[in-house]
């Protein structure tokens, strides 16, 4: 977000029920902090794995399978490896799973979440070519977050993506788009207020 011509970024933290925007001068957790002092104890977060998130207080985190999706689509065009098709076909599996599961089972054991489960540790233990390097990296990085992958199967009201968060900062860029940027940081701050307050109003079925 640019304004009076200087980089700002707008955040938001969202969920069913309630939209928060703020628009700040850095992207770090001091952001976060100044926001969200006391983090998210008895929240899961989703988001993508940037660093400043995992350094939030949660119970817990949700990677966007959205995002890494979009990565595993590219690696399939990048090496045509057989390995990126069958980890996209495990993730699609488990939003289908998702979709078809009722409240309580999200808290019972699921065959059908188990195998998912050793489907995904399987093919993260799988050895890629040498000369795949991005799909290496692509690979490590699954290990890395193996626990927040399918935490979105064990709470029922986590989502597999982040693609309401996005949506929530769309009107943000729409804005950019129109006036070039916000001439105040005054300005910026009136816009987000006045998003958080209009989205949170239409999520909750009122009035605006």
């Amino acid at each position: 977000v640019k304004i009076n011509g200087k980089k700002h970024w707008a955040w938001t933290w969202q969920n069913q029920k309630a939209t928060y925007i703020s628009i700040t001068d850095n992207r770090g957790i001091k952001s976060i902090k100044e926001n969200f002092k006391n983090g998210f104890k008895q929240n899961v977060l989703v988001h993508d794995c940037w660093r400043s998130h995992f350094n939030t207080p949660a119970l817990t985190h949700q990677i966007c399978i959205a995002h890494l999706l979009r990565d595993l689509n590219y690696l399939t065009e990048r090496y045509e490896h057989p390995w990126s098709k069958t980890c996209k076909s495990i993730f699609l599996s488990a939003i289908n799973l998702k979709k078809e599961m009722s409240e309580v089972e999200h808290y019972r054991s699921n065959s059908e979440r188990s195998n998912l489960e050793n489907r995904l540790n399987g093919i993260l233990e799988h050895q890629l070519p040498i000369d795949n390097k991005e799909m290496i990296s692509f690979q490590n990085r699954l290990v890395k977050y193996r626990d927040f992958l399918f935490t979105f199967l064990y709470h029922p009201k986590v989502p597999p993506d982040n693609n309401a968060s996005e949506r929530a900062i769309r009107n943000i860029k729409v804005k950019q788009k129109i006036s070039g940027q916000f001439k105040a940081s005054s300005g910026g701050h009136a816009f987000a207020v006045l998003r958080s307050v209009t989205d949170t109003i239409i999520k909750n079925k009122q009035n605006v």
